[in-house]
């Protein structure tokens, strides 16, 4: 009788073993047949190997202040209250052009017509300062900034009151 060594089981798949497998789709292009040979991989594949690594765009000075200024340089300064608080992870402003959310690499944008509300929260015990933000079709985005001082909080609801009050009740009117 003959026996081999190792596993005769196939390993299994589905999303028990890879968060990622919806069924339907087939497996990663990656995993290539046995026996199979390179002269089987297409030609686009071949086309990507050719291109040496150091082809990339090369990083300028720049780059980083675009990401902080979407608007760009060619919209005019507003002389108007700007709110601006952050933290660690989370980032809220609040100008002329609405309110912009953001926490780790997620990032929303609501402009003064999109908005129901703003709330503010502020905890009896702890430093984390929660913005939250009503659309008129019933949604709500919350954000929680930690303060470094709880003194923080009346600084912070002075400001985004300033810009409440300058901008959002000028898009009620409209």
């Amino acid at each position: 009788m003959e026996q081999r060594i190792g596993s005769g089981s196939q390993p299994l798949e589905g999303a028990g073993f890879d968060p990622a497998f919806i069924p339907g789709l087939t497996s990663p292009a990656s995993a290539a047949p046995e026996g199979a040979k390179k002269e089987d991989v297409s030609e686009d594949d071949d086309l990507e190997e050719t291109v040496p690594e150091d082809a990339e765009e090369p990083e300028t000075e720049g780059d980083g202040d675009r990401d902080d200024h979407r608007d760009g340089d060619d919209e005019p300064a507003v002389d108007g209250p700007v709110f601006e608080a952050s933290d660690r992870r989370a980032r809220i402003i609040a100008d002329h052009t609405g309110v912009r959310l953001s926490l780790d690499d997620q990032e929303c944008e609501f402009r003064w017509d999109e908005i129901g509300a703003v709330e503010t929260e502020a905890p009896r015990f702890g430093k984390r300062y929660t913005v939250t933000v009503h659309t008129p079709d019933r949604r709500w985005y919350p954000i929680e900034i930690e303060a470094t001082a709880r003194s923080r909080f009346t600084e912070w609801d002075e400001q985004l009151d300033a810009v409440l009050d300058a901008y959002f009740e000028e898009s009620d009117a409209s």
